[in-house]
Order: structure tokens, then C-alpha cells, then sequence
């Protein structure tokens, strides 16, 4: 399974982005998928995932609120809605593939992992 995430760039504080993560078989569509961030000198860091069926989803607590992930499972794409972005969210983000139909907060509970799309928030 290959995974192409993209919608990264350059934003101002208090704006939005969209990150798009599409998979390359539907294989994907029984698993869970999440996105995950890392920070210049900092250790990753869950962001959201979403279930197999879109059913359920799971923020992480800095995120809570701002960011919204959804799935088409007919487009084998999984979406992150940022919105009120901060200068702190600037990151590389990963989407990632769970072994699993319901994903969790853990990056050792996903198999597939994309290249990453970069998101630069400037204050």
C-alpha cells in the first residue's frame, strides 16, 4: 500500500488548510488511517484518526476542536480539515495506515506510512 499525502504550505495564524491522503489500493478501506506530525527537533505526534467506515474518529488533545478528519472510501482518500491554525502546528504531517479497523493514538499501531506534506504557519 502506498500512501501520497498533500495540501501542505505556507499559511498566517488563524488560517486553514485542507491535507489530502490518498491511498493506492482499497485495501486501506478496511482500515483505520490517521495522521501524525513531527516538529523540527521534536518527537512525533498524534494528530487524529478516523475508523474504517468513518464511524469514529479520535483527536489528539492539541488539535481538539481546531482540526476535523473525515474519510471517501470511494476515492480512497482520507482528509484533514485545519482550521485556526497556530505557529505551533507547524510540522511535517504523516497519514499512516492502521493494522487495524479502528486506529489509535500509537504510531506503532499503523503499518503504511506516507512521505509527508509540510505545514508552515507564520504568525
Amino acid at each position: 500500500v502506498q500512501l501520497q499525502a498533500s495540501g501542505g504550505g505556507l499559511v498566517q495564524a488563524g488560517g486553514s488548510l485542507r491535507l489530502s491522503c490518498t491511498t493506492s489500493r482499497r485495501t486501506a478501506s478496511n482500515n483505520a488511517v490517521g495522521w501524525f506530525r513531527q516538529a523540527p527537533g521534536k518527537e512525533r505526534e498524534f494528530v487524529a484518526t478516523i475508523a474504517w467506515n468513518g464511524g469514529s474518529t479520535f483527536y489528539g488533545d492539541s488539535v481538539l476542536g481546531r482540526f476535523t478528519i473525515s474519510r471517501d472510501n470511494a476515492k480512497n482518500t482520507v482528509y484533514l480539515q485545519m482550521n485556526s491554525l497556530k505557529p505551533e502546528d507547524t510540522a511535517v504531517y504523516y497519514c499512516a495506515v492502521s493494522r487495524s479497523s479502528y486506529g489509535s493514538s500509537l504510531s506503532r499501531g499503523y503499518q503504511y506510512w506516507g512521505q509527508g506534506t509540510l505545514v508552515t504557519v507564520s504568525s
